[in-house]
């Protein structure tokens, strides 16, 4: 009889998998042994695989240039990382390898990015996209960037207003890009997304407000799905919708080169995850090609900006099961020895999936559970609800501890959860350990920040 939990993840899904393997009974994560690590800086453990975010983006270039090839593609390609998902020097340090440029969302972005200019790890010659509702301090630091002398900042309009903002204080000739309103899909609160303009409005603003403006040039359109690049009905209708558009500006604008496709990759959540991503790309090319070809316009230059697809399958959460609380006849409570609402905000605020698997005891008999956390909040738990199959865990046993992990929770989590901060119920922050490989193959691990003391917390509060 089949009942150990090695049984039950043979009989749901294919295993191993690519970054998942066995070694005895424990799991190992990217050629990572996770009970090592665990012994090695205890848990809860939050962790940080490097070279999974080259590995992303490299995954992605080769995706576009095969579906360039394959379509006769006259145009090029541009990576650009999302820095809303770990605005970490790591993470940044680690993708900048790669070629890439930066989409910033706020006036603090501008910072980071000149600090890494001054660092020698991007030029002039990186094109940071500027997103985002604009005003104040974000308009300064744009200008401040392009007035000294990087003209490949392209600050992306959201509303009118914002031309003439930027023209107040850029003292140069400059480009810019047009964020489109897009619908969102049916199931939404509202039709229409509230940042970018309207299809209807792209063109007469254009007209009225760039078109006999010496010192701007239209460069870019912006299109920017919520649910991300996904093979539905819903995004193939906005992508149309949206060269259509790009198709009549560029009859009328000659400097409208460059179709930001904002919106990334889903990043995997379960076990069963199936994407073609090669599939999607050569279909969104083709799209393209075949819009332009009829229309007789030239092709778009692509730009992505991929954040959690960048970062977001580098990170994992580790927590230890502390107790097991039986609260009636068929409800069984693994409690965890940190907060789902501290250390994986999105788990609660949108029920979002994160793989899950135990880290050690494969070999021993599987229950169904429910996952508490240790904050008195009655949303602090993981159940079926937020993961692809119901949850089933080897038994727990006092004797021999439990650890459980969850994967690709590196984008997002850190800065909603208030990294740094005061955490609900006064939680501490856990440790949080970077791993990288040499150019051997040999895994290096540091700790990028401890565990958060009672005392840097009662600081924060005032008290000392």
């Amino acid at each position: 009889m089949k009942t150990k939990y090695i049984d039950l993840i043979d009989q749901t899904f294919t295993f191993p998998q690519k970054e998942f393997h066995l070694r005895e009974e424990q799991l190992q994560f990217h050629g990572i042994d996770l009970m090592e690590l665990i012994q090695q800086y205890g848990a809860p453990l939050k962790f940080t695989y490097l070279p999974k975010i080259s590995e992303n983006i490299n995954s992605a270039k080769k995706w576009f240039a095969t579906a360039m090839k394959t379509n006769k593609y006259q145009a090029t390609y541009n990576y650009c990382y999302c820095t809303k998902s770990a605005h970490f020097e790591y993470v940044l340090n680690e993708a900048l390898k790669n070629d890439i440029h930066i989409e910033t969302s706020s006036a603090f972005d501008i910072d980071i990015v000149e600090n890494l200019k001054g660092q020698g790890k991007i030029t002039d010659d990186t094109y940071i996209i500027s997103n985002g509702f604009k005003r104040d301090q974000y308009i300064k630091n744009i200008a401040r960037l392009i007035n000294n002398g990087h003209h490949n900042c392209i600050p992306i309009i959201d509303n009118q207003e914002e031309l003439t903002l930027l023209s107040d204080v850029i003292t140069t000739d400059y480009q810019i890009g047009i964020r489109i309103a897009a619908e969102e899909e049916p199931k939404f609160e509202f039709y229409t997304s509230r940042l970018g303009i309207g299809y209807r409005d792209i063109v007469p603003f254009y007209r009225e407000q760039i078109k006999a403006n010496p010192k701007v040039s239209l460069k870019m359109l912006h299109f920017f799905i919520n649910t991300g690049i996904r093979d539905t009905a819903y995004y193939w209708n906005e992508l149309l919708k949206c060269l259509k558009v790009y198709i009549q500006l560029k009859k009328m604008c000659p400097s409208l080169d460059s179709l930001n496709i904002g919106g990334g990759f889903p990043i995997k959540n379960s076990l069963a995850f199936d994407y073609d991503y090669q599939y999607m790309v050569n279909e969104i090319i083709h799209q393209i090609q075949i819009a332009c070809t009829e229309a007789k316009v030239a092709v778009p230059h692509i730009f992505t900006e991929f954040g959690s697809f960048t970062v977001g399958e580098s990170g994992g959460t580790i927590y230890e099961v502390l107790y097991q609380k039986q609260q009636n006849d068929r409800e069984k409570w693994n409690m965890i020895n940190s907060s789902f609402i501290t250390t994986m905000p999105d788990t609660w605020a949108i029920n979002k999936r994160f793989m899950m698997l135990a880290i050690n005891r494969w070999h021993d008999e599987y229950e169904r559970v429910l996952l508490g956390g240790l904050t008195c909040d009655s949303d602090d738990y993981y159940n079926s609800e937020k993961h692809m199959n119901a949850i089933y865990l080897p038994k727990y046993n006092k004797e021999e501890p439990l650890y459980i992990g969850f994967f690709n929770t590196g984008a997002y989590q850190e800065t909603i959860g208030g990294f740094g901060g005061v955490q609900h119920c006064l939680i501490p922050q856990p440790k949080h350990v970077i791993i990288d490989r040499d150019q051997e193959g040999n895994l290096n691990t540091s700790i990028f920040s401890k565990q958060q003391t009672s005392a840097e917390i009662l600081s924060i509060l005032g008290y000392s």
